[in-house]
């Protein structure tokens, strides 16, 4: 790296007036072409293709290579070895890199998740790292607004290596309930009563149809599941809902919803015999 420095400094001494006028002029060119490619490249990335974010990100990094390449232009037009000036970037390149590789690996996470969209602004996304509505995307960290009002800090880096459930982008979510009714329940009653309180419920869908099926066999209960579908805009206030209206349902059909108890016989012992 001495030598190169070295090299450099030499040539700064021979630098004329004449040649400090042409690198300017030189200088003031490169900028006008790059402000025109930057103005190019912006209508190119204009439409539905990339988003907002993407775009700024694009453009930022293309205007970056483009300084450098006109830093190297003008260099050169002085007298300065590139060769000399590359092995500086370099050196002081790796050096960086390596002070702030955490947050390049976020960067690198970061444009995965940008080109990738496994969500966007607004989602609900379950993580490894945690779970809520997603309120901000950047190259480093994604913000996650929690269920109870916290805001959730996630490295790009971490979320793109994670398992990351979608539970908006679909646009519809399923609603399954488990409950309970006693064996001397007929089972149609308690399709008829479960059915019931999916027709009363706000904000169930009818295509998917709501269905009830008989799950499991227990000790001393049938299990059901109680599945039906809602948009995901209005999926808590609907899935809360039917859990109440069920339970309504089955006081007034007069359906039996059973939960473990311990029943205790005491038998009386009538073998006392007089001798």
């Amino acid at each position: 790296m001495s030598t190169e420095l070295t090299s450099i400094l030499n040539t700064l001494k021979t630098f004329t007036a004449e040649k400090l006028l042409s690198a300017l002029v030189l200088l003031c060119v490169s900028l006008l072409v790059i402000k025109l490619v930057m103005r190019i490249l912006t209508k190119l990335l204009e439409g539905p293709r990339f988003d907002q974010r993407m775009q700024k990100y694009i453009l930022s990094a293309v205007r970056v290579l483009l300084y450098i390449l006109a830093a190297l232009i003008v260099a050169d037009s002085l007298g300065i070895p590139i060769s000399s000036l590359l092995a500086l970037f370099s050196v002081l390149g790796l050096a960086i890199s390596l002070a702030v590789k955490d947050v390049l690996g976020n960067v690198a996470g970061g444009l995965v998740i940008l080109f990738a969209k496994p969500f966007q602004i607004g989602d609900y996304i379950e993580t490894d790292a945690g779970s809520g509505t997603v309120a901000a995307i950047d190259l480093t960290y994604t913000q996650l607004d929690t269920a109870d009002g916290l805001r959730l800090m996630i490295p790009n880096s971490v979320l793109s290596d994670s398992k990351i459930t979608n539970y908006t982008q679909l646009g519809t979510r399923r609603i399954d309930h488990a409950v309970s009714a006693s064996y001397d329940d007929a089972i149609q009653d308690v399709r008829a009563a479960c059915l019931q309180a999916v027709a009363m419920t706000p904000n169930i869908l009818e295509d998917p149809a709501p269905m009830v099926i008989v799950s499991k066999y227990g000790d001393s209960s049938i299990e059901y599941r109680v599945r039906c579908w809602s948009r995901v805009e209005f999926y808590w206030d609907a899935n809360y809902a039917l859990l109440e209206n069920i339970k309504a349902c089955f006081d007034k059909n007069g359906i039996t919803m059973t939960y473990n108890h311990l029943n205790i016989h005491i038998l009386e012992n009538k073998s006392n015999e007089t001798l």
